[in-house]
């Protein structure tokens, strides 16, 4: 079932799209604030964003500026009230993919909805080309590293194990998922192995790796990516 998070702080408008959405077999989560925005954007890895330029708080401009910041490429429709072309312009710049313009029928919403998740790959959010956390900023695609711009010597074993918490943050991964993703089913290293990479993960990403922030041990479970 495919994600869609909507943007708004007009709660009739959220309850109208959410009930519309639901029928045509999404799963809607809602966010009344760019605050809970951006961090749902985060934790839940949606397939689409629908996302309200004006919001009281943090503004879907500076939302979709730090989403892409993040390296994460989430298809974003910006909402925008009638004749606020300079918001458009300044939303596609940052990295908006479409626009939709207040008040707008149900039925273009979804037929704009559609057509971006029609240009999403089979599978789409697995892959992550760039991403940063605290003073991190990590490059998957050229397995590169810095650390308030100095450059940190990860393994590309690391950046995978790295990839894959990440594309699932705020969600237990177990041992044995690692395992079979990272080094595959042919291979035959034990969980002990994966225990020695995150070790070695958090002496070189955590600024205290024996009091982790961001890769986090769930006891019986795996480990977990938080940030």
């Amino acid at each position: 079932m495919q994600k869609i998070l909507i943007v708004d702080d007009q709660q009739d408008l959220l309850k109208v799209l959410e009930m519309g959405l639901k029928k045509d077999g999404y799963k809607v989560l809602k966010a009344s604030s760019g605050t809970q925005g951006l961090k749902l954007a985060i934790e839940e890895n949606p397939h689409l964003i629908l996302l309200d330029i004006m919001m009281p708080d943090v503004s879907g401009l500076d939302v979709c500026r730090e989403l892409r910041k993040k390296g994460i490429e989430t298809p974003i429709i910006m909402v925008t009230a009638k004749g606020e072309e300079i918001d458009r312009v300044v939303g596609l710049e940052l990295g908006a993919d479409d626009y939709i313009t207040k008040p707008f029928s149900l039925n273009e919403l979804k037929a704009r909805i559609r057509a971006r998740l029609r240009r999403l790959p089979p599978h789409a959010g697995e892959g992550l080309a760039k991403y940063s956390f605290g003073e991190i900023e990590i490059d998957f695609e050229n397995l590169r590293a810095t650390s308030r711009g100095k450059p940190i010597e990860m393994t590309p074993k690391e950046f995978e194990i790295l990839r894959l918490l990440i594309r699932n943050r705020s969600q237990v991964v177990s041992r044995e998922r690692l395992l079979n993703e990272v080094w595959g089913y042919d291979a035959f290293p034990t969980t002990r192995t994966v225990d020695t990479h995150i070790l070695n993960l958090r002496k070189k990403l955590e600024d205290d790796p024996g009091n982790p922030k961001h890769l986090i041990s769930v006891y019986g479970g795996g480990y977990m990516f938080v940030g």
